[in-house]
């Protein structure tokens, strides 16, 4: 009996220490898994950053292949300082093109900045949060508009209120188009500013009111000096996207390319330009054809440069705390 009894506790210890044994063994088998795996990731996150470089490396060399064809025969000089643009006539001074973009970039900055502050500020530093949770939603509700529904409200009801202040207003101008435009990015800048004032930390908002600052001078001579550069950055994306606006300058603004500042008139911007090539009677192989892709070049080294100039300003005025 005790024979028995000790073989079948060698029996039971044998088999707790299989059991043991392949329990590591399936534990080193998931490590081995979980390290392959590790090892993968980074290679599949470099290929996700890789698509947006490769099209845009994409985008430049079509643009570029394309627009050297149209510089062959016509001079880049007369292409960037000729004041008449008349494609189908053969006229390719730029400038009026840009100069309607221009313009109605300027008229939207002056509306969307002070606006998108304001609002920033009041959702930073007066909202509550229940009141902050439920009109900022609302507020970014406007940058899911469609774009096109934003020119025919330019068009239908924002022309008609300025043409009843200002009489002598056409139908299409550059007024109504850059101030629709502006109503755009008033979301842009409004969160994007907003979130910066929310990254300053309330030990400055504090101590100034411990010195007996006001909520507005708070806002004001603290809050907005110390989140500039989130700021600035917010203004200048924003711009950027009004400079690449295309539906709604397509609709309200006109497709008259003048030499003007004048925002009573109908202008023509380099993105209005595109759309009505590229869905009239172009030829493909034309040099109309090709100008449209030397207004895109254009047009893209614009917009890089407000990037650019949005990350150097981030960079320069950056405050750490």
């Amino acid at each position: 009996m005790k024979g028995v009894y000790v073989m079948s506790r060698i029996s039971a210890t044998s088999s707790q220490t299989v059991n043991v044994r392949s329990l590591l063994d399936e534990k080193r088998s998931k490590k081995l898994k979980v390290r392959k795996l590790e090892n993968i990731i980074p290679y599949l996150l470099l290929l996700c950053a890789l698509v947006s470089i490769l099209t845009t490396a994409g985008i430049l060399f079509t643009l570029l292949r394309e627009t050297v064809g149209f510089f062959s025969e016509v001079s880049i000089i007369e292409f960037y300082t000729g004041t008449n643009w008349s494609p189908w006539s053969g006229d390719f001074g730029v400038l009026p093109l840009i100069s309607g973009t221009l313009l109605i970039t300027v008229i939207a900055t002056v509306v969307a900045v002070p606006l998108g502050l304001m609002s920033a500020i009041f959702l930073s530093e007066y909202a509550s949060e229940s009141v902050r949770k439920t009109i900022k939603p609302i507020l970014e509700i406007l940058a899911g508009i469609p774009t096109v529904v934003y020119g025919f409200f330019a068009l239908t009801f924002v022309t008609p209120i300025l043409q009843s202040i200002i009489p002598e207003l056409s139908i299409f101008n550059a007024l109504s188009g850059g101030v629709v435009v502006g109503i755009m990015i008033v979301p842009m800048v409004a969160s994007l500013s907003e979130d910066a004032m929310n990254a300053v930390p309330n030990s400055l908002r504090e101590g100034a009111y411990a010195l007996g600052g006001t909520r507005l001078e708070v806002a004001i001579k603290v809050v907005v000096p110390a989140a500039l550069s989130g700021i600035i950055a917010a203004v200048v994306l924003a711009i950027s996207r009004a400079i690449g606006e295309t539906m709604i300058v397509t609709i309200a603004a006109g497709a008259t390319p003048s030499l003007t500042m004048n925002p009573t008139d109908s202008v023509q911007t380099m993105t209005a330009f595109i759309v009505q090539a590229a869905t009239g009677d172009t030829t493909f192989g034309s040099i109309i054809y090709y100008s449209l892709y030397a207004v895109g070049i254009t047009l893209f080294v614009l917009t890089m440069i407000m990037n650019l100039l949005s990350q150097y300003i981030s960079r320069k005025f950056r405050e750490e705390y």
